[in-house]
């Protein structure tokens, strides 16, 4: 199987994604579980390892400007 591994640091959070091919023209990316860490998180799918990856990506960065605590205005 052909696996491929990517750096993302996202919002100061170094993350590790994998990508592996699940079909014809159809990757899987989802981050790599860590001892002890949670696996819960979907996978994202893309037509390439590229796109599968930055779809995941990007899905972590949104979320993670979500859970940021809102500044505030006193």
């Amino acid at each position: 199987m052909n696996v491929l591994h990517y750096e993302e640091n996202i919002n100061g959070r170094a993350y590790l994604i994998e990508v592996s091919p699940v079909g014809r023209d159809r990757w899987r990316a989802q981050i790599v579980r860590t001892p002890g860490g949670s696996s819960a998180l979907m996978p994202f799918y893309g037509v390439s390892p590229d796109e599968a990856a930055h779809q995941l990506s990007a899905w972590l960065a949104r979320a993670a400007q979500v859970a940021a605590p809102a500044s505030s205005t006193r």
